[in-house]
């Protein structure tokens, strides 16, 4: 009696295997473009929340803002090769990486810097859209409101569909 698989058994297991491959490859592929969005998402909650500690516990202002080189703020609307937290006199305090913007969803702002003021708790109003190769459909904002406070949406602050 032998014992084993005859090829014929192997090809057809094979078979089935490519069918199924097949069939879940699409629901990966928007889960892991939802997973990259969504880490970038959180890393600018993470940049907000800690712009806005910084500004409360040290008792100066913050700048929240896109960087290209992790040492400055860039200056522009394009936020998506990282964020830096930088306080009043310039002093970097944290970096945030964010994602290749060749690869992976881009970050833009309606501001060039958010500031946040000691004492008050208030931060300039603004909004984070964070946009991969999907489109608006699946975009995310990150709503930075008056008070400093960031909540995520899939519409921008005055309720309308986010644009890519």
């Amino acid at each position: 009696m032998s014992r084993g698989y005859t090829l014929l058994e192997l090809l057809a297991a094979l078979a089935l295997v490519a069918v199924l491959a097949t069939l879940a490859y699409p629901g990966f592929g928007a889960w892991l473009l939802d997973s990259r969005r969504d880490a970038i998402v959180t890393t600018a909650m993470h940049a907000v929340q800690a712009a806005r500690q910084f500004a409360a516990t040290r008792g100066e202002s913050t700048e929240l803002c896109g960087t290209i080189d992790a040492l400055r703020c860039s200056g522009g609307d394009d936020w998506s090769r990282g964020l830096l937290v930088v306080g009043a006199d310039g002093t970097v305090h944290r970096s945030l990486p964010s994602s290749k913007p060749d690869h992976g969803p881009t970050i833009r702002s309606n501001r060039a810097v958010i500031y946040f003021e000691p004492g008050t708790s208030f931060a300039s109003p603004a909004t984070l859209t964070i946009c991969d190769r999907r489109g608006s459909h699946a975009a995310r904002a990150v709503i930075v409101s008056r008070s400093g406070r960031p909540r995520i949406s899939e519409r921008d602050a005055t309720n309308r569909k986010l644009r890519c």
